[in-house]
């Protein structure tokens, strides 16, 4: 393995997480939505995305996912920790 070569993103997430000492269940939490947010943006890195696209998903969520508002907070919370 390349030793100069970055950790991945969610690898980062993951490990920052344990650094603030998440719990493992709010680590995978926001791991998976913010891996559904990259999908969501057509695999496009988060740092080509901004507040349009933040609140694309999230309008995405509420009125397409019928999610309730806790778990549309669950997603931004993870996303502004990205």
């Amino acid at each position: 393995m390349d030793q100069s070569r970055q950790p991945r993103l969610l690898d980062r997430v993951r490990e920052r997480c344990r650094v603030k000492h998440y719990s493992i269940r709010t680590e995978q939490r926001y791991v998976d939505w913010i891996r559904r947010f990259i999908l969501f943006h057509g695999k496009r890195h988060p740092s080509e995305k901004g507040a349009p696209e933040v609140e694309a998903f999230l309008t995405h969520l509420a009125v397409n996912r019928n999610v309730a508002p806790s778990t549309q907070n669950q997603a931004l919370a993870a996303l502004l920790f990205l």
